[in-house]
């Protein structure tokens, strides 16, 4: 069994979600949750509350193995900066803990669990939902993309073992 925390960075909420990878493939769920950053008075206090947070996930859930989504520039410059600092923020957090991390662009991840990159918000929050079992379960939506992560990450795994190839060459291929 192999545990996986996928994380979907913001500077605002980040997305937290952990999963188990059994020897034969299948990924059950364990815990997702999103971090609420907005209640600290300002940018550099938002990024104690994500570290803070990602500190108590990794000890509660002990993960073997670390995802995280890329920055995209989505809205403006600003934004994506902020968002490059959320991430920094929560791999510097990680890699104290002596994790390695993977790392996959939205596109990738769209595409690994809806067939497509173009796929949206929903239609990811759905393959989550399939693939987890989790139909009766409400997910955040920052909380569902930190699964999503996870999933990905457990996909590519998988498909390296099987084809000899790196995780890092798989992710060239589908961008």
């Amino acid at each position: 069994m192999i545990r996986i925390l996928g994380i979907d960075p913001g500077s605002q909420w980040t997305g937290i979600g952990v999963i188990d990878v059994g020897s034969d493939g299948r990924c059950r769920y364990v815990h997702c949750e999103a971090l609420k950053l907005l209640s600290a008075p300002d940018f550099p206090a938002r990024l104690g509350l994500l570290c803070e947070g990602l500190e108590r996930v990794l000890d509660q859930w002990q993960p073997q193995q670390v995802a995280i989504e890329t920055v995209f520039m989505d809205k403006s410059a600003m934004s994506a900066l902020k968002l490059g600092h959320a991430r920094g923020a929560a791999m510097a957090t990680v890699v104290r803990r002596k994790l390695a991390i993977s790392e996959y662009a939205p596109r990738v991840i769209k595409q690994s669990l809806v067939g497509k990159g173009a796929a949206d918000k929903l239609q990811v929050q759905h393959m989550v939902r399939l693939l987890l079992n989790l139909s009766a379960m409400k997910l955040q939506a920052d909380a569902a993309d930190a699964l999503a992560v996870a999933l990905t990450h457990a996909h590519m795994s998988a498909t390296a073992a099987r084809t000899g190839l790196a995780v890092t060459q798989l992710r060239r291929r589908g961008t």
